[in-house]
């Protein structure tokens, strides 16, 4: 479909998405930072990049700063996901990627993301001074290019039992069409004790 993966392939499921009206597969690939090419950061606060296989010749792309990360895809030149972060604390260095993927013209192409971070909760705050001891978790939904990689939404995996169906849904109706600096990003679902990115920005 993309050639050879190189990423961990864990699973590959084709499911009907009503809201695009055909149907979308979902294949799932891991990454670790501790594996992956590390390039160092230049700073105190600076941690440095990682990259790391991805699905094809997409590849996972993490950078840290101030104990907060930035997650992107591909060849991670001007995309605002690069930048895009938690107001708290927060880590991402290993996690599974959902990948959402559509034929367009009798190709495949992965168009959204699907990926866990834990995030510093405010009362966290009161008794925790790193990401490691973050008890938040958000499922971030990621646009992918061309035209631009960047969040779409965000998903409180605590608060919500159907997070997954959340985010999913969010992804298959707003990525592909999501302009990236110029759309409001979405917050779908409850949210519980947790401080959401500025959804403007």
């Amino acid at each position: 479909m993309f050639g050879r993966p190189c990423g961990v392939l864990i699973a590959l499921a084709v499911i009907s998405a009503p809201a695009a009206s055909q149907p979308i597969e979902f294949v799932y690939t891991k990454f670790d930072s501790k594996t992956c090419k590390h390039t160092k950061g230049r700073g105190e606060e600076n941690y440095g990049s990682w990259l790391c296989a991805g699905l094809g010749n997409v590849p996972v792309r993490l950078s840290a700063v101030d104990q907060r990360m930035q997650v992107t895809f591909g060849n991670g030149k001007d995309d605002l996901a690069s930048s895009q972060t938690f107001p708290g604390f927060n880590d991402v260095y290993e996690g599974t990627v959902e990948w959402l993927i559509e034929k367009t013209a009798g190709r495949a192409r992965p168009f959204a993301t699907i990926l866990r971070w834990n995030v510093v909760t405010p009362t966290d705050r009161d008794k925790a001074t790193g990401p490691s001891k973050a008890s938040g978790s958000v499922l971030v939904v990621t646009r992918l290019g061309p035209g631009g990689v960047c969040h779409v939404g965000y998903v409180d995996a605590k608060a919500n039992p159907d997070a997954n169906q959340l985010a999913r849904k969010l992804a298959d109706e707003t990525a592909r069409t999501f302009k990236c600096g110029k759309d409001k990003r979405i917050v779908l679902g409850k949210v519980g004790d947790l401080d959401m990115p500025d959804l403007n920005d």
